[in-house]
């Protein structure tokens, strides 16, 4: 929710959560609210967004439910960007708007649209490289803008691939288009604040962690840049947005095995722990756990009585070699949110549903809505052949768990 039109200005009330203390915002009729607050509200120190499509209704008004779509990693690699550059109008420019319009669709008819931001913006004009350190033109965040979404996860293994100065400049750039982002951050204050949205009347608080940065140290003096994997970390951070008025704590986190189906040790126990935690009425912390990393799709699975996507795999990727083409396959959670009855301010997963994705090699490359497009009439058969075939792989991980018999829906559009 954006701030008020009149001043506020913060004051730490002390709240006891997870077993530390954490400054928990209280506001009062003037003075001007620090960053990390106004991000926390959704205001100016997010680069006035925080909005999703559905606009926020009075206070008074009840709640409605309302649809969150999640997508992998995006990961442009030289072939990646080389394409965005072929697509571009002119000479030195990069345009992904074409490669992201199959897509385009599904993310912007979602009230809340989550993209995870895997790596950083290198300089204008370059050099963009790729593994093992990425650096991507920075022209990306204008076409997930143009795409629809509306939040994006930054806390990856390569977040630092460029560097504090990489890490800065990807987040000025999603600032620059409107597209709030949490997982890194410029400030200790704003590492402390979620990325906070709205929809069908209810705030959502999206967090992000990594399980580490590949080896580069945080810097000495910014030891907040990136939000590392820390159990109850994570859990006193959800309670304090909680405690900021979330209606709804969505947590990202990279994690797992690479190219492994099957969530590992840390997943599963980190998973069981996170979903079991209950505020003092008995409710869950954490409403919805989105896993990103692995490369490949990885199931779905519903612990404690909350939905978990251990991994979703890389919506944008272009993989070559025979045994790791499943890292150009992905799955794309959708979930409906309604108020919870009986638990005035609090939402729940109504509705839980999954399409699947593929980043095809074409030429020209593009990322494209399997599920929608393996039966789209307009389509040669080989080409619906190919994406039922790809359908059919991304469903064998995404319901490997049993999440079919815990109503998990396959969609197609």
């Amino acid at each position: 929710m954006k701030a008020s039109a009149r001043s506020v200005a913060a004051l730490a009330a002390l709240a006891v959560v997870g077993g530390g203390i954490y400054a928990v915002p209280r506001l009062l009729d003037s003075g001007a609210a620090p960053a990390a607050e106004q991000r926390l509200r959704g205001g100016p120190g997010q680069g006035e967004p925080g909005q999703g499509k559905s606009e926020a209704p009075q206070a008074a008004a009840p709640g409605k439910p309302f649809t969150l779509v999640a997508t992998g990693d995006i990961i442009p690699y030289p072939s990646i960007v080389q394409r965005s550059a072929a697509d571009a109008d002119r000479a030195g420019e990069y345009d992904f708007r074409k490669i992201l319009a199959g897509v385009k669709p599904l993310v912007s008819a979602a009230d809340l649209a989550i993209c995870h931001h895997e790596i950083p913006y290198g300089r204008p004009g370059g050099p963009y490289t790729g593994y093992p350190t990425f650096k991507a033109p920075h022209q990306l965040a204008d076409a997930l803008k143009d795409a629809g979404y509306d939040s994006c996860s930054t806390a990856s293994n390569h977040t630092l691939d460029d560097g504090y100065e990489g890490l800065a400049r990807t987040l000025e750039h999603l600032d620059r288009v409107g597209i709030p982002h949490v997982g890194s951050a410029r400030s200790a204050e704003e590492a402390k604040a979620p990325a906070l949205l709205t929809a069908g009347g209810a705030k959502v608080a999206q967090l992000s962690y990594t399980y580490g940065t590949n080896g580069i140290p945080l810097p000495q003096d910014k030891p907040w840049a990136v939000n590392l994997i820390d159990r109850d970390r994570i859990l006193a951070d959800a309670r304090a947005a909680r405690a900021g008025g979330a209606n709804v704590v969505v947590l990202s986190v990279h994690w797992g095995t690479e190219w492994q189906t099957a969530p590992d040790e840390q997943q599963k126990e980190l998973a069981q722990a996170l979903t079991a935690s209950r505020s003092a009425d008995g409710l869950p912390d954490i409403d919805l756990v989105i896993g990103t990393h692995n490369h490949v799709p990885q199931p779905y699975e519903k612990i404690n009585g909350t939905w978990v996507v251990f991994g979703m795999g890389d919506q944008v990727a272009s993989f070559v070699p025979a045994d790791k083409l499943r890292g150009n396959q992905s799955s794309v959670p959708r979930f409906t949110f309604a108020p919870a009855a009986g638990h005035p301010g609090r939402w729940e997963v109504a509705k839980a549903e999954y399409l699947t994705q593929y980043s095809d090699m074409g030429p020209p490359f593009r990322v494209v809505c399997a599920s929608c497009a393996a039966s789209d009439a307009s389509l040669p058969a080989t080409k619906r052949s190919e994406y039922a075939r790809i359908d059919q792989q991304v469903t064998g991980a995404v319901m490997s768990r049993g999440a079919g018999e815990q109503g998990l829906e396959h969609a197609t559009r």
